[in-house]
């Protein structure tokens, strides 16, 4: 393999492994929402029944990863200036990352057709190195996940819009921490596994 095929399966897999981290764990906040209501009973703090919550995070999730959708509108729940402006800017990053995943999997249809695995052929030692590279993190993200979660959201926003009020937006009161962290939990899987099926790859 040339050094420069090389270079290009080490950035194709990581974006590729990231991006599908992403997008497994936007599917899978759907159910683990349900579950967080229903165990955690927050419908009673918001005051309102299973479906209807679904209903309007419908709404706010097909606002963040449909790129037309240009205003965002929950039928029961207020949105307020500042939650509107930290909406719009993670509508970027997911879009972004949907759009990513979606070149690297037409990628490697491409390449699967072709016939040509060499292009997309990454080096076990970079395989093992991907896999590793989340463990760094691990503990502190398991032992004090609402400092990680803040340290994360500074890494990636600008600004405090991302510190709801709950009186303001009380959607904030159904996405609690735990459903955060479990999403997280999803992603960091998805990229695990990803790493460790090519390390298993003959």
């Amino acid at each position: 393999m040339s050094k420069r095929n090389n270079v290009f399966a080490i950035i194709y897999h990581f974006i590729f492994a990231l991006t599908s981290s992403v997008v497994g764990a936007i599917i899978a906040s759907w159910p683990l929402l349900a579950v967080f209501i229903l165990v955690q009973k927050t419908n009673e703090t918001v005051n309102m029944s299973l479906p209807k919550i679904m209903h309007n995070y419908n709404q706010l999730m097909w606002y963040l990863v449909w790129p037309f959708k240009k205003k965002l509108k929950m039928d029961n729940f207020p949105t307020s200036s500042m939650a509107a402006q930290h909406f719009a800017e993670v509508k970027k990053l997911l879009v972004l990352a949907i759009i990513a995943f979606l070149c690297c999997f037409i990628i490697y249809l491409v390449a699967k057709r072709q016939k040509n695995k060499k292009l997309l052929k990454l080096d076990k030692t970079w395989a093992l190195l991907f896999l590793l590279l989340p463990i760094a993190i691990l503990p502190f993200a398991l032992t004090n996940f609402d400092s990680f979660f803040v340290v994360f959201h500074h890494l990636l926003f600008t600004n405090s819009d991302w510190l709801f009020n709950p009186d303001t937006d009380p959607i904030i009161n159904v996405l609690t921490e735990g459903f955060f962290a479990s999403c997280f939990a999803v992603a960091g899987i998805i990229y695990e596994l990803y790493f460790a099926e090519k390390l298993l790859q003959r």
